[in-house]
């Protein structure tokens, strides 16, 4: 787990509950939270930014000013979840079904989470950041490099997140499932050798049938 996340996450109610069950020594204790909301951010490296480039959803998850968890489910095309700069990520905020609620909730508190899944490969990365969702009308050359090709929702706004800590996380329990794009890739090289054999199959077939019809039209030899 990277540091910096764990500076965020492990809290002192977190750090007794790993001193009670025995999971505190690997992580070596709890910073003070003052400590933990100054610490410098992490920069998403090659790595991360491969793999968010290639995710077609998110889960996202924001805290109500009552203090309820929400979570919600972002999806669109591979890659809508973009670098804006080496620090922030961005997305296209389009209309929805006009509840608001992590728009209502991150104008309370920006803080949010981030669960992005690669279950084909068993692959998981959190992220926690700020949000910042700004109307599209305010800001349209980020909307314009925002949206979503070929996609014709309205975007009411653009979405920025800053990113405060991510960590790769831990496969065990991860059930392998596969997109129907990532089931066709996998099927693409089987259908073709299959197309192949077909091919080869009927050609031997007609070899055959041809000589078939050969020797029942061959003369017959002398009595």
């Amino acid at each position: 787990m990277g540091r910096r996340y764990l500076d965020i996450a492990t809290t002192p109610s977190v750090a007794a509950a790993q001193e009670h069950y025995g999971g505190a020594a690997p992580w070596g204790g709890p910073r003070a939270p003052a400590d933990a909301e100054a610490g410098e951010s992490q920069q998403l490296g090659p790595t991360e930014l491969a793999f968010i480039a290639t995710r077609d959803g998110f889960y996202l998850a924001s805290v109500s000013e009552t203090g309820w968890p929400y979570v919600q489910y972002r999806g669109g095309p591979a890659g809508f979840l973009t670098p804006v700069d080496a620090g922030t990520l961005g997305f296209a905020d389009f209309r929805g079904n006009r509840q608001y609620i992590t728009t209502g909730n991150v104008t309370a508190n920006d803080r949010v989470s981030l669960f992005l899944m690669d279950y084909a490969h068993r692959h998981r990365l959190k992220i926690f950041g700020r949000l910042r969702m700004t109307d599209a009308a305010d800001n349209p050359e980020l909307a314009a490099r925002l949206a979503v090709p070929g996609y014709r929702g309205r975007i009411e706004r653009v979405a920025l997140i800053a990113v405060e800590a991510f960590d790769w996380n831990c496969s065990q329990h991860i059930t392998p499932r596969f997109t129907q794009a990532e089931i066709e890739g996998a099927l693409t090289p089987v259908r073709a050798e299959l197309a192949t054999l077909r091919a080869e199959n009927e050609r031997l077939r007609r070899e055959l049938a041809g000589r078939e019809t050969t020797r029942h039209e061959e003369p017959d030899g002398p009595a």
